[in-house]
């Protein structure tokens, strides 16, 4: 016996229903259980639906829509109507839907069942009772769906699949005005390729569009005689299509007339008071919807023109050098904020990089980013120094404040910014920097640095502040990294858990020589914090919110490393780190620690790693006690693998060597010599005409050999 036959004998029968043609097919028995001709057959939804009680399809197309998103069987009871809404038999439904591009499909079978259900009305009782709860049903799910829309087009597609309870349209169009004209923007349920009939209208036309549009006024055509009397030079286009039933509602919002919509219906409709009471409900929502979609649409091409404007294009030709960029805006809002980059070439041929935030996510605060880059830009190519030129551009923002915002009552904004002036033949990086986060350094073999410098206050807090200086060099294969906040932060993080995050993203990198690579580390970077592993990578600041985010990275190719003797590339360290600390900042021995900890990160003997952080610990406070000067922490890694060399040179500006000293077992100093002997494999003290340098050296190999290391070394000076 056939599958079909099986069916047929236990009642069941088959049907498909592809959402997204609006198409339904029905086996032969199917279309008997339905109350048609015991044939297969292919209808559209709308005449599928029909069959329906309003009442039950209201309820199954709930239960349809958790089974799409749940992917999960779609069961329920509906009954089987006729032509005058009495209830014919009821049917069980098993459905299963099957996502696809264009949307879903539903495949299942629908079974009779004999007795009549508890709660409904007996079979041929009409259906008129639940007319006002199928209404009540229809009218919240279609204010759901509009409101969930984002855009026209998709407030479009919410008004094609309305389901309508009692009365289902199987032709719509959206009228909108354009100056004196009116212009179709979305229809449904016409043959594509027949434009005639939606051309342009001019507003004085004799076409109930037009009309409802001029008067605010529905029009309702129970007929095609009512058309064809009423508007007898549009009916002939409109003929063609085999409608019986028109209605042309005025789409009205904010007391003003945006445009019609039109439902068309193949079945005679009476328009009683219940159904021109959900038509212009409906046409209310659906003017609602398409306002505020229009609107957000506006708000994102801003968003684009502002970004388009402000957001340079980086200089992918300089000698020697490669720079990627990307910026991110926030989620919400006008999708622009306060976070730039720039690039601006220098009267003395070098390259100024830039990257700041100004405060807040508004209008506002995108355009005092536009003000106060143009002058940055300005300030720069008059020939400035880096200090000078944030001096320059914090007075300028005070200024702002001072007679712009504070005159109107708007909070004063302040601004973090990093500039850099970068010499592209030597690698030389001036770096000055207002309140914003220290740069990151890859270096050639992925290790990755946070580099501290020096810095003063955010721009536009205090009108004179002083920026000083910090100079740092990129080696060739190096890769320096600069951000806003938003890319450390974003996800829950602090400043420590967000670079974190990045530094596995930063050394995991396999680095090439090609532009396309360092786009490549752009895009990971920001997938990090808002791609797919971003949710496995949430902070412990969970209720932080989004922000901008701006990213730049610069990259020194390695064939520019320099030439040495013999015309042979000059050896470079594997890693170099280099620290200055003041006199006047002794907190940063704590980042001295930290910057040798993070250099010696995959050293084969962790009591060595200990060993380096205390003898720099001593080092470094040593000159900062006995010296009137600043200290200058320089640690080099040089080797391979198992093989490598530390060397660390603290120096300082004072002329006078250390000394021995025996301190008793209650001193509080004079112990830093005694641990250079004891930790270091090699250690010295180096005369300069400024100053002097003390310095140690670690070897790993020997400490794999001979485990911790005594000093039998003498010292140099």
């Amino acid at each position: 016996m056939r599958t079909e036959d099986l069916l047929a004998a236990i009642a069941t029968g088959l049907w498909r229903w592809d959402h997204a043609s609006d198409r339904v097919t029905l086996d032969a028995e199917a279309a008997r259980l339905l109350g048609l001709p015991a044939t297969p057959v292919e209808l559209t939804q709308a005449a599928v639906r029909s069959r329906f009680h309003p009442v039950d399809f209201a309820e199954v197309n709930g239960i349809v829509q958790l089974a799409v998103a749940e992917q999960t069987l779609a069961e329920a009871r509906l009954r089987i109507v006729d032509e005058q809404g009495r209830v014919q038999r009821t049917v069980r439904t098993r459905s299963r839907p099957r996502i696809g591009d264009g949307g879903f499909e539903l495949v299942g079978t629908l079974q009779e069942v004999p007795e009549p259900q508890p709660g409904t009305s007996a079979a041929h009782t009409p259906i008129t009772g639940d007319w006002r709860r199928s209404r009540e049903a229809f009218l919240l799910d279609a204010g759901r769906a509009l409101a969930e829309a984002r855009s026209t087009a998709e407030v479009l597609r919410v008004a094609a699949g309305l389901s309508m309870p009692g009365f289902m349209p199987d032709g719509l169009a959206v009228f909108a005005i354009e100056g004196d004209r009116l212009s179709v923007i979305g229809r449904h349920g016409h043959p594509s390729g027949d434009e005639r009939p939606f051309g342009g209208l001019a507003l004085t036309a004799e076409h109930p569009a037009a009309e409802v549009v001029r008067t605010g006024r529905a029009s309702y055509l129970p007929t095609p005689e009512d058309y064809r009397r009423r508007y007898p030079a549009t009916w002939p286009p409109a003929a063609r299509f085999h409608r019986t039933s028109w209605a042309f509602l005025p789409l009205v919002n904010a007391g003003r007339t945006i445009g019609a919509w039109m439902a068309a219906f193949a079945q005679p409709v009476a328009f009683t008071p219940d159904e021109r009471s959900v038509l212009s409900t409906v046409a209310r929502m659906l003017a609602q919807a398409l306002a505020r979609a229009g609107m957000q649409e506006e708000q994102q091409e801003l968003a684009l023109g502002l970004q388009r404007s402000m957001m340079p294009t980086v200089q992918p030709d300089i000698p020697g050098m490669t720079v990627a960029a990307r910026y991110v805006p926030t989620g919400g809002g006008l999708e622009v904020g306060g976070d730039w980059y720039d690039m601006i070439p220098l009267p003395s041929g070098r390259i100024a990089l830039v990257i700041g935030d100004v405060q807040g996510h508004d209008v506002r605060a995108a355009g005092l980013m536009g003000q106060l880059r143009i002058a940055l830009r300005a300030y720069a190519s008059e020939g400035h120094h880096p200090d000078a030129v944030l001096s320059r551009a914090s007075r300028f923002l005070a200024g702002i404040n001072e007679t712009e915002l504070r005159g109107h009552g708007e909070d004063q904004r302040f601004a973090t910014c990093l500039y850099i002036e970068v010499d592209p033949a030597t690698g030389l990086l001036d770096i000055a920097r207002a309140g914003h986060p220290d740069p990151a350094i890859r270096m050639s073999d992925g290790t990755t640095l946070v580099r501290p410098t020096a810095g003063g206050l955010p721009l536009g807090i205090v009108p004179d502040t002083d920026y000083p200086t910090t100079r740092l060099v990129l080696e060739p294969g190096e890769t320096m990294m600069v951000c806003t906040d938003g890319l450390i932060e974003t996800g829950g993080h602090d400043l420590e858990t967000g670079w974190a995050r990045l530094r596995g993203v930063l050394e995991e990198w396999e680095g090439g020589e090609d532009g396309e690579s360092l786009e490549r580390l752009a895009d990971a970077l920001v997938q990090a914090v808002h791609g797919p592993p971003s949710h496995h990578t949430t902070g412990p600041l969970v209720d932080r919110r989004e922000d901008d985010i701006a990213v730049l990275l610069l990259r020194r190719d390695a064939a520019a490393c320099a030439v040495g003797a013999g015309g042979l590339p000059a050896p470079r360290p594997v890693r170099r780190t280099v620290l200055s600390i003041a006199q006047a900042e002794p907190e940063r021995i704590a980042e001295a620690r930290r910057q040798v900890r993070e250099v010696l990160h995959d050293w084969a003997d962790p009591d060595q790693v200990d060993s380096a952080v205390l003898m720099v610990s001593e080092m470094v406070t040593n000159v900062l006690l006995h010296t009137d000067g600043d200290a200058v922490l320089v640690a080099e890694i040089t080797g391979e693998r198992g093989a490598r060399r530390i060397r660390v040179d603290v120096a300082d500006s004072s002329d006078e060597l250390p000394h021995r000293r025996s301190p008793g077992e209650l001193a509080s100093s004079g112990r830093g010599l005694m641990l250079l002997e004891l930790l270091a494999g090699a250690w010295g003290v180096d005369p300069r005409g400024d100053g002097k340098s003390t310095w140690f050296e670690l070897y790993e190999e020997a400490a794999e050999a001979a485990g911790p290391l005594s000093s039998e070394s003498e010292p140099a000076a």
